[in-house]
């Protein structure tokens, strides 16, 4: 019998998934739709910070406002390096993924010390935070904001968006396949029967403010790189990533595709984005439907998406 805590890689689904994003570039080329391989691009980036934020949520139980600190972390590395001139993403990347852990480490030494909606509203407020002295600082451009003069360098032409996307592919799946592996491994089955009863496993002699403090260093980290993934796709940086919405948005896509399934983080960045591109070309007001599409799905799939493509067993 497979314990409920295992979760098994849903591979034919996520199979298809890769060989579709293969063949997406070269066949929006050959319609002149050169536009979605940028779009695609973002929901691959967004898959990344949505499954960071799962990590932390789904599988620790750990309900976080303040997600977009690291997420937009990230992307100010980025950005502020440039800025001095270091175009290397083989130094900048890495170094976008100490800060966002460092961040997380501060604020979960702080926030992990409490529960419930204490702990909401403390990781809320240090996003809050941050986004204030980031508006404060005097390293940003024009507008409140960085643009970076090119994308970062590591020996591949990513100004084309073809082999920027197919970078993003390739690092995006390692690392949901090391999110797999780590939700697998007896620190994520630790994790999950944290979720499940804390007390029980501080009562049994697991030290659980420490299985949560590294967790959540790792969601910020996965999060920081997200951002500074956004940041090179962009070619600019806005504090607008580090404002509490933009938790709110990462939020609405793990609740959309599903806390607690590890395709969860995946299916919703994917489910939102590619509404918010069709409904935004119709109305203005797209936010509303969305909305609305966001309540029928919690009302008639209260586990989301990845919950019902799943049939009973977890992916």
């Amino acid at each position: 019998m497979t314990s409920h805590l295992h979760h098994p890689l849903p591979a034919l689904r996520m199979a298809l998934l890769l060989a579709l994003m293969l063949l997406l570039p070269l066949v929006a080329q050959a319609f002149g739709q050169e536009y979605y391989i940028g779009v695609v691009s973002r929901m691959l980036i967004f898959a990344l910070a949505a499954s960071s934020l799962n990590l932390i949520l789904g599988f620790g139980g750990m309900v976080s406002l303040g997600h977009a600190a690291y997420f937009g972390a990230g992307a100010y590395t980025v950005g502020i390096l440039m800025q001095n001139g270091v175009l290397s993403g083989w130094l900048s990347w890495p170094l976008a993924m100490l800060v966002g852990a460092l961040l997380a480490c501060l604020v979960g030494l702080i926030s992990l010390r409490t529960k419930g909606v204490y702990f909401i509203m403390i990781t809320l407020a240090f996003a809050q935070m941050i986004y204030y002295i980031v508006i404060g600082l005097e390293v940003k451009g024009g507008d409140e904001s960085i643009r970076l003069p090119q994308r970062s360098s590591i020996g591949l032409n990513l100004s084309s968006d073809t082999t920027f996307h197919y970078v993003v592919l390739v690092l995006v799946s390692i690392f949901l396949l090391l999110i797999h592996r780590l939700i697998n491994s007896r620190f994520g089955r630790v994790l999950q029967a944290i979720r499940e009863n804390e007390t029980r496993m501080e009562a049994i002699g697991y030290p659980v403010l420490r299985y949560k403090l590294v967790c959540f260093v790792i969601a910020g980290a996965l999060a920081s790189f997200a951002g500074a993934l956004l940041a090179n796709q962009n070619q600019f940086v806005s504090p607008g990533l580090l404002h509490w919405t933009q938790s709110g948005s990462l939020l609405v896509m793990v609740i959309l595709g599903g806390a607690g399934y590890f395709s969860g983080g995946i299916i919703g960045a994917i489910a939102v984005l590619m509404l918010e591109e069709i409904l935004s070309a119709y109305t203005i007001h797209w936010q509303l439907i969305l909305g609305a599409i966001l309540l029928g799905v919690v009302l008639l799939l209260p586990n989301g998406l990845a919950s019902c493509l799943q049939r009973g067993s977890k992916a």
